[in-house]
């Protein structure tokens, strides 16, 4: 009999819960995987302002956010928690590759902007505000 898949989260043989190391090696081979790309990434960097400060700069904070982020999700343990924030680091790397900044790019909402349902109000704005909130910032503000 073929071993069975050990999903995070999952309730064990032993009655404790499936974390993190249990998890699909897909999944851990994918996550290892951005963490190594965003070493090289930001090994290879080069400002586009061509300021050596600034390469240095940004090579920097792209090394930092990588650790902090990678270590502060290390013990996720929800499956769709873990896609979302893979789906987030592939965004990242994709936008600061297309546009050559480092920084995630901030989004313009004004900030009454969003249309309230059924008039409920500041709580129905912040709830809408953080529902439009691209993939690529959704662990921005939980850093900053």
């Amino acid at each position: 009999m073929p071993p069975k898949t050990v999903i995070p989260g999952d309730v064990l043989e032993d009655g404790g819960r499936a974390t993190l190391n249990q998890m699909t090696t897909a999944t851990r081979q994918e996550v290892l995987g951005l963490y190594r790309r965003i070493f090289r990434l930001a090994r290879k960097w080069q400002a586009a302002s061509g300021q050596m400060e600034d390469t240095i700069k940004e090579k920097q904070y792209m090394v930092n956010e990588a650790r902090m982020l990678f270590q502060k999700n290390k013990n996720l343990t929800d499956t769709d928690l873990i896609k979302q924030c893979i789906d987030e680091c592939t965004a990242r790397i994709e936008i600061g590759l297309h546009y050559q900044i480092p920084y995630p790019r901030p989004i313009h909402l004004p900030p009454m902007g969003l249309i309230p349902l059924r008039g409920r109000g500041l709580r129905s704005q912040e709830k809408l505000r953080k529902l439009s909130k691209p993939v690529y910032l959704q662990s921005h503000d939980e850093v900053s």
